[in-house]
């Protein structure tokens, strides 16, 4: 699997003409767990849901080229990309709480994940969700499988997500802040077990966070957006050699136990940056 995004740029429409959000972005992912970090607004969601072409119906997005191990998604049409989405790329958003459908049981909602893409039957389905939400490390997965969302806790709720993107065993996986809306003992947890099942099924990742260390911890290579630009793209393990004064200024932000600061500073922001 080999994800090509080269010069892309996505706009939104205003009163005062085309506002770019995504400007001019290349990457590549292949076999690999790829970090894309930023500020809010920095375009990392944007980007990363271009590959599924899960934007807004106002977006205006263009770009030179933006492959799916081969397939152009810019051309594709609405069926060829249901065969990419879910089946072949999955994606967890950051709030099960307005993720997940609630009037469907969990278990309803991974069966139905799986049989669209599987095309087995609604026992078969069933079975399939109980050992999916069993693979999530969930206690009981035949009870969670009952209940419905509101029942369920936040970390719970991120692990039925992550159990329906499963479902259809996909081949690369797209994290939108999945830890984001958790306490920091459940994201723990919760990043364990994706760091699990992705290497235990060869998964391409790409794992969307505004924390620096967990994605130089968890990742194999880093891209730092801002103004919807990528200013920098290094290993994850080089994350500290960072070069470009943006990477740096994120980094020196962050409180550290080992490092106490009186006062952490505030970033200075050069309009240099954005062109």
């Amino acid at each position: 699997m080999q994800v090509e995004i080269q010069n892309l740029s996505i706009a939104f429409p205003t009163a005062s003409g085309m506002s770019l959000a995504v400007r001019s972005v290349s990457l590549t992912l292949g076999n690999e767990k790829l970090g894309i970090v930023g500020e809010s607004g920095s375009g990392k969601s944007l980007t990363a849901r271009s590959i599924l072409k899960l934007l807004p119906r106002s977006a205006r997005m263009t770009a030179d080229k933006l492959t799916f191990d081969g397939i152009d998604v810019l051309s594709a049409n609405e069926n060829a990309m249901r065969a990419i989405r879910g089946k072949r790329a999955g994606l967890i958003l950051q709030d099960p709480k307005y993720s997940l459908n609630p009037v469907m049981t969990a278990g309803e909602q991974i069966a139905e994940a799986w049989r669209t893409h599987r095309r087995g039957g609604k026992r078969e389905a069933r079975e399939a969700a109980i050992d999916l939400l069993a693979q999530v490390k969930i206690n009981d997965p035949a009870r969670v499988a009952a209940a419905y969302p509101h029942e369920l806790s936040g970390g719970m709720g991120q692990r039925v997500m992550i159990a329906m993107m499963l479902a259809p065993d996909p081949e690369l996986l797209i994290a939108d802040e999945p830890t984001s809306a958790l306490d920091a003992t459940v994201q723990a947890e919760i990043l364990r077990l994706m760091e699990d099942l992705v290497s235990r099924r060869g998964m391409a990742l790409i794992l969307i966070s505004h924390d620096l260390p967990l994605v130089s911890h968890f990742c194999d290579r880093v891209a730092v957006m801002y103004a919807g630009r990528v200013v920098e793209e290094l290993g994850a393990g080089e994350l500290a050699q960072a070069k470009h004064p943006y990477t740096r200024g994120l980094l020196e932000c962050m409180p550290a136990l080992s490092h106490p600061k009186p006062r952490l500073p505030v970033m200075t922001r050069d309009p240099a940056w954005l062109v």
